[in-house]
């Protein structure tokens, strides 16, 4: 009997695991509709996740940097909305090799930068430099 069990257990787990492997992409938001929502044209948003714990608030704003600051960079929306965010040590920038640090952010850099609610910034992605 127990090796019944054990049969009838493996089938169902390989059975299970081949439909999550096949359904992976089919279960996801398609592509089009995320970059929609968060591709090249978004200017800032607010995403709320929630998870069994806790929910997170987080606040995306892309644009220009106009002026840098100790402590803070100022960013300038497509919209023409000017943000002063926050930011520390801790925060990551993603970039190219020459730049690695808050401080080596400079105008006219465009970055798109992650922060929860009012918090300094966790992540800035530099996503170009404005021609000129």
């Amino acid at each position: 009997m127990s090796r019944r069990r054990f049969l009838l257990l493996a089938a169902t787990l390989v059975a299970l695991n081949t439909f999550f492997w096949l359904a992976q992409g089919g279960l996801a938001l398609p592509g089009a509709l995320i970059d929609r929502f968060f591709g090249p044209r978004m200017i800032r948003a607010e995403v709320i996740v929630g998870g069994p714990l806790q929910v997170n608030d987080f606040r995306l704003d892309r644009g220009v940097i106009t002026t840098t600051a100790p402590g803070s960079i100022t960013i300038r929306e497509r919209d023409g909305t000017v943000v002063t965010i926050s930011v520390s040590p801790e925060t990551k920038v993603i970039a190219g090799p020459r730049v690695r640090d808050v401080s080596q952010l400079r105008p006219p850099m465009r970055v798109l930068v992650v922060r929860k609610a009012n918090a300094p910034a966790t992540q800035i992605q530099v996503e170009g430099r404005l021609a000129g």
